[in-house]
């Protein structure tokens, strides 16, 4: 328990020396620029205590559960007992991996789902639109992006394949929606494939892509166990979109059929 303290008061020195920046930056601006003093100073301090002990707690939780458990699933997905294959193999036979694919796509939708920053731009967008775009409606598509685009580089990851090929196919299709693409939507696809790689999916999907290229034959985690999350944004961009085109596909249908 006592070293646990000692890691844990570690830990809290970094976080403050990493959010100083950010406060001085504020106070700065508020008692230096626009020459106010603070409305709520008390709440305004208690909030960046809160902060500094939430940032804190995740770091450790990270450590601790996250990023080990996406890197022990992984493993355990790709022993060759699980797999069927001898042991001393070095041939990849990306049909093996089915359920890695099941695995990647799940953890990417749910992930995804219960993502907090994705949360608070649904309801945000909701609530601007008057209901015109339901949070849950982008929710699930962003989830099933985020699903699409991590099994995709997940598949990358085992054949091998360059991730410049993806990202450049990835870019041409999200260029070619956006031209067609309604325009009061387009500023919240791009936002919602930022959103997608907050504090619940990046550890995970960084843990699973490293685990993966870690164990995967013939792989080297710094060059192949990095990506997934760029396949993550890119993928909520082009589901939000493609989200969009359909509702007004079937808008216009319903217009016409009346």
């Amino acid at each position: 328990m006592t070293e646990w303290l000692f890691h844990f008061a570690g830990d809290l020195l970094t976080t403050c020396r990493n959010v100083l920046p950010i406060a001085a930056i504020i106070i700065g601006f508020q008692l230096l620029v626009i020459r106010k003093p603070l409305a709520h100073p008390f709440k305004t301090l208690l909030g960046f205590f809160n902060v500094l002990i939430g940032i804190t707690f995740f770091m450790d939780g990270l450590k601790m559960a996250l990023f080990p458990l996406g890197e022990l699933m992984a493993t355990q997905l790709t022993a060759p007992e699980f797999l069927g294959t001898a042991a001393d193999s070095l041939s990849v036979i990306w049909q093996n991996y089915s359920w890695v694919y099941v695995f990647a796509a799940s953890i990417g939708f749910a992930t995804t789902l219960a993502e907090p920053s994705l949360m608070a731009v649904a309801m945000k967008a909701e609530e601007i639109s008057g209901g015109t775009i339901q949070a849950w409606g982008l929710r699930i598509a962003v989830s099933l992006g985020v699903a699409l685009g991590i099994t995709l580089g997940v598949i990358r990851i085992i054949t091998g394949g360059e991730l410049y090929y993806f990202i450049i196919f990835a870019y041409i299709l999200v260029i070619i929606q956006t031209i067609s693409a309604p325009k009061p939507i387009i500023g919240l696809a791009y936002d919602s494939g930022g959103v997608t790689t907050s504090t619940v999916t990046v550890p995970l999907v960084t843990a699973l892509g490293i685990g993966l290229a870690s164990t995967v034959p013939g792989r080297n985690p710094l060059i192949d166990g990095f990506g997934l999350i760029a396949f993550a944004s890119l993928f909520a961009v082009i589901a939000v979109l493609t989200y969009a085109q359909i509702a007004e596909l079937l808008n216009k249908y319903r217009n016409s059929s009346k």
